[in-house]
């Protein structure tokens, strides 16, 4: 596959501005492989795949997409897209083995080798320190207690990783994001228990919240110390665009709870200095929030260069009661989370563009000097290769072009949006689901490790080379 014969054609839709960053994003466990490889040692992620019952068809991230072996096959991939930016996430447990003291060096020498193939293809590196994937020691219980998240102990540990990798890379990586997803990990991982670690403790989710904004300020604080001036420092969220079911007080109580614990949980305190005061108060019954200690709140609130948003479908959301182990810790006697209309993908997730456009401009409104980058966004089909080899996915190119068509309609209503990342570059390991959900737009044959761009690789090649989407 090659853009090249298109990348002189102007936009005929709607044109973005010039300098716009047009990337793709993959995140360590789910493309790497080499589990056991060059020092790299278990995560959490390693533990609960293998952990029967967790995982669908008890898959595990061992090989995923073996990008350890073809990175440069991947690279050259990324080159023939045109993509001018990749987000990558490091595996701090292939880095920093147990968490703690000295880096492993052929760990980091991979993160080398892959940075300087990027910047020898014309494609700007953007790490991002944390994607899920723990260090199993440092998760593991000890003498002091729980470990994991919820153990402020962590967060001291991530800003020693953050200091050690940003002292390897810094020469090579301008932009740096300290956590992706920090709901996902805290409130999946230790409240409802479908992601890594598993632990069903609604109190231990919160403590790992605030530990998580405690981590990102800590961590912002030792890649200023250890990075060149010009490098930029962010962070990624997953946003929930919450909408009430009505507009009865009921089911705007529930969508104000979910937003707390959703969204304002993270950037109340790295954007403001404070904890939501609604929901400590929602969340009286679980905790007094006494983890939460003087200067802490400051800490998390150092300034950031930009804010990473991750969206795929709104939230829908109405008074009521949620069944099982909930994410929602405080709101499970009070919200009954109901599907949004249109079609959906292979996730069951909507499909509805309008929610990132909302998101955008809400935060355009709250954070009116933080400029905004998307650095997630794309769906799951049941894609296939038919007998020519070809990967059509018409579906997923539609998504696409309805939510770009979003972000220009942001920009043009004076959102600050400086970049795009399409979820994901590669068919991978998608946690839970194991290897049968894709987001790639290039398709992997799993047995054979052969790459296929999909229709959606193309399409996005174009829109690059055009700056903008087709008529």
């Amino acid at each position: 596959m090659t853009a090249v014969d298109a990348r002189l054609r102007p936009a005929a839709g709607p044109a973005f501005p010039a300098g716009f960053r047009w990337g793709t994003a993959t995140a360590a466990y789910q493309i790497e492989g080499a589990a056991a490889e060059d020092g790299r040692t278990p995560s959490i992620w390693d533990t609960f795949s293998r952990t029967p019952g967790k995982v669908r068809n008890g898959d595990t991230g061992d090989i995923a997409a073996d990008h350890y072996h073809r990175m440069a096959e991947d690279v050259a991939l990324m080159r023939d897209l045109g993509v001018t930016d990749y987000r990558f996430s490091v595996s701090w447990s292939r880095v920093q083995p147990t968490g703690s003291g000295p880096a492993s060096q052929k760990g980091l020498d991979f993160y080398r080798r892959l940075t300087d193939e990027l910047r020898g293809a014309g494609i700007r590196p953007v790490a991002t320190l944390y994607h899920w994937d723990l260090p199993q020691e440092l998760e593991t219980p000890s003498a002091d207690g729980p470990g994991g998240w919820p153990h402020r102990d962590t967060a001291e540990r991530f800003a020693e990783y953050a200091a050690l990798t940003a002292g390897a890379l810094g020469d090579r990586v301008a932009t740096w994001t300290t956590l992706n997803e920090p709901w996902c990990a805290a409130f999946l991982g230790y409240a409802s228990g479908v992601h890594a670690p598993g632990r069903t403790d609604p109190a231990a989710s919160l403590r790992a919240a605030h530990h998580f904004n405690l981590a990102h300020g800590l961590a912002v604080r030792a890649l200023r110390a250890a990075l060149p001036a010009s490098a930029e420092v962010s962070l990624t969220l997953n946003l929930h665009a919450v909408r009430p079911l009505t507009g009865s007080d009921a089911d705007r109580d529930a969508a104000r709870r979910v937003d707390a614990l959703g969204n304002r949980v993270f950037l109340d305190p790295v954007f403001h200095g404070r904890l939501p005061e609604d929901l400590v108060a929602d969340t009286a019954a679980l905790t007094d929030w006494s983890f939460v200690r003087d200067g802490d709140l400051e800490t998390a609130s150092a300034p950031v260069d930009s804010l990473g948003i991750n969206y795929y479908s709104p939230t829908v959301v109405a008074a009521g009661t949620h069944e099982g182990p909930s994410p929602w810790p405080g709101a499970e006697g009070h919200v009954r989370f109901e599907p949004a209309p249109g079609p959906r993908t292979a996730m069951d997730w909507p499909v509805d563009a309008d929610g990132l456009y909302e998101l955008l401009t809400r935060l355009r409104d709250e954070l009116p000097h933080v400029p905004l980058v998307i650095t997630e966004n794309g769906a799951a089909y049941d894609d296939y290769a038919d007998p020519s080899g070809a990967v059509h996915d018409p579906e997923r190119v539609a998504y696409l072009h309805q939510h770009l068509a979003a972000v220009h309609r942001a920009l043009a209503d004076g959102v600050d949006v400086r970049g795009y990342f399409l979820w994901s570059l590669l068919d991978n390991f998608e946690w839970a689901y194991g290897y049968g959900k894709r987001f790639g737009i290039v398709h992997v044959d799993f047995a054979s490790q052969r790459r296929t761009p999909k229709d959606s690789a193309r399409w996005y090649a174009d829109v690059i080379a055009r700056g903008g989407l087709p008529g």
